[in-house]
């Protein structure tokens, strides 16, 4: 690695506008041959989007883009690819009842006399994975490999085209610890090699284990380019969120708020994990306590929620209910034991758009006694008007299409369809994200009275504050696993970001 070198590819003054959102503003990445280039950033930061605008799915709204001292423009992913610019993305997008070779050569297999050269094939791509060292029978299915291996076949499909910068979203996302460090192994080779590596990820850790820079996404803009080694995790984690080094206890200053009146155990979960997405976690709710989990995007938060409401099915632990051990394998098996979730995925897991907001309010409590149990209309309209009334969810009608709500009044509604349901524990999963400061105001009001009547809620949130005003207690995740349990008081905001870094008082990266 030496500073002296010229970038193989710069992006400068990048723009990119949606209606009404504005996804990039003057956002700008340097990669350099024979670096790990890792972009971090907080779920909306842009990373997407810029890696859509590199890769040819967007045309920017202004900005430029060279590549290796050439200014480019890439219409489609073919074009970038063309230009020597692969990408390898979360989901291995190949095929698998195809052999490994015909993985590696679609849409470009060597002919000889105008027919497939299966033969050459088969050794091209042997030589292919031998450089990035694995070893693997190129005419088996890809379908038989594990997901790791995959992965190198999808590495290897980028190396075939003349790749000089290789660009990796999220492709640790679905691996355990094992094939992780296989993956970094090839990175390493393929930078010893000479490539640029742009790495998007979420995970501290594996940023430390192999990054030689990192690019930091805040709110559609480059917050800064450093190196690795100069940046501690503290630090960081402070840039990702935006939050003061110096940040005030706001958990302090919020303690002589809500008082939990807090009583029996209600759920315990004792080392539920999924494979490659959460190591075993325990977790414990109590009548009228309101836990918070914090963490960073990825960090393990939204996977043990859905594995808590059945929404995802857990590889083991175990989860007792009032005592009584129980199989929550569905979600129709959590809501049967008072369970209710409201996703941070609002447009796809949450409001159906086009229905009403009478007909989404009372989607979960039809789940709930039964398809064949229909609940009368009159029934539906009174409970739509009574939560409409009791929540402030401004819409001119019950009939109205939750679409055309506002993102906030939506949110409530949701709150609304699972409150009807009269749930004896809530999950809000980002419950105000992306909704004005009064509607968060109120949701977060209308919660803390849910808790004072001895409900127990489980809140996420990437807003530090929010969650530190709001928790009786909190768990802080860290790289798909609980690194730590607090009540209120012991943290304050800088405490908390530590955590999340993997810190303690004093250390660097």
């Amino acid at each position: 690695m030496v500073d002296a070198q010229q970038p193989v590819l710069e992006l400068t003054g990048i723009h990119k506008q949606f209606p009404g959102v504005k996804a990039l503003n003057e956002a700008g990445l340097r990669l350099f041959p024979g670096e790990v280039h890792t972009l971090m950033g907080q779920n909306g930061a842009g990373k997407s989007t810029l890696i859509k605008v590199l890769t040819g799915v967007y045309r920017p709204d202004g900005g430029s883009m060279v590549l290796n001292g050439r200014a480019i423009r890439p219409r489609s992913t073919q074009d970038a690819q063309d230009l020597g610019i692969s990408t390898v993305y979360q989901e291995v997008n190949l095929c698998p009842n195809l052999s490994v070779a015909e993985n590696i050569f679609i849409g470009r297999y060597p002919r000889r006399f105008g027919m497939v050269d299966w033969r050459a094939m088969r050794r091209q791509a042997a030589e292919l994975l031998r450089r990035l060292q694995i070893g693997v029978d190129v005419g088996k299915p890809l379908g038989e490999y594990p997901l790791a291996i995959q992965q190198m076949v999808a590495i290897a499909r980028a190396l075939n085209t003349d790749a000089r910068v290789l660009i990796l979203d999220e492709p640790t996302s679905s691996l355990d610890e094992a094939e992780v460090q296989t993956l970094f192994g090839v990175l390493r080779r393929l930078r010893e090699e000479g490539m640029a590596i742009l790495f998007v990820t979420h995970f501290l850790d594996q940023t430390y284990a192999i990054s030689d820079r990192i690019t930091v996404m805040r709110n559609g803009e480059r917050e800064g380019e450093y190196f690795c080694a100069d940046l501690s995790r503290l630090a960081l984690v402070n840039k990702m969120i935006g939050a003061a080094e110096d940040a005030e206890d706001a958990g302090a200053q919020a303690a002589a708020g809500r008082q939990a009146q807090r009583g029996d155990v209600f759920l315990r979960a004792r080392g539920i994990a999924r494979k490659g997405v959460l190591a075993p976690v325990d977790l414990e709710l109590h009548r009228g306590e309101l836990l918070g989990l914090a963490g960073l995007l990825g960090s393990g938060r939204t996977e043990t929620a859905r594995l808590l409401f059945g929404a995802d099915r857990a590889d083991g632990g175990s989860i007792a209910v009032e005592g009584r051990q129980v199989g929550l394998s569905t979600p129709r098996d959590a809501i049967a034991q008072g369970i209710g979730f409201c996703s941070e995925d609002r447009k796809h897991e949450g409001a159906i758009l086009p229905l009403s907001v009478r007909e989404n309010l009372i989607l979960a409590l039809q789940a709930r006694v039964g398809l064949w149990r229909a609940i009368p209309l009159k029934r539906q309209q009174q409970l739509a008007n009574d939560y409409v009334g009791w929540l402030g969810i401004k819409t001119a009608s019950i009939e109205t299409p939750i679409g055309s709500l506002s993102g906030g009044n939506q949110q409530k509604v949701l709150l609304a369809r699972w409150l009807a349901t009269e749930p004896k524990l809530m999950i809000l999963d980002e419950p105000t994200r992306g909704i004005d400061v009064r509607a968060k105001q109120e949701i977060m009001d209308y919660v803390s009275k849910l808790c004072r009547k001895g409900m127990s809620i489980l809140f996420i949130s990437s807003e530090l504050p929010e969650v530190l005003r709001v928790s009786d207690r909190m768990v802080v995740m860290r790289d798909r696993k609980a690194c730590g349990e607090y009540r209120r008081g012991e943290l304050d905001e800088t405490s908390v970001l530590r955590a999340i870094a993997g810190e303690t008082a004093g250390e660097g990266a």
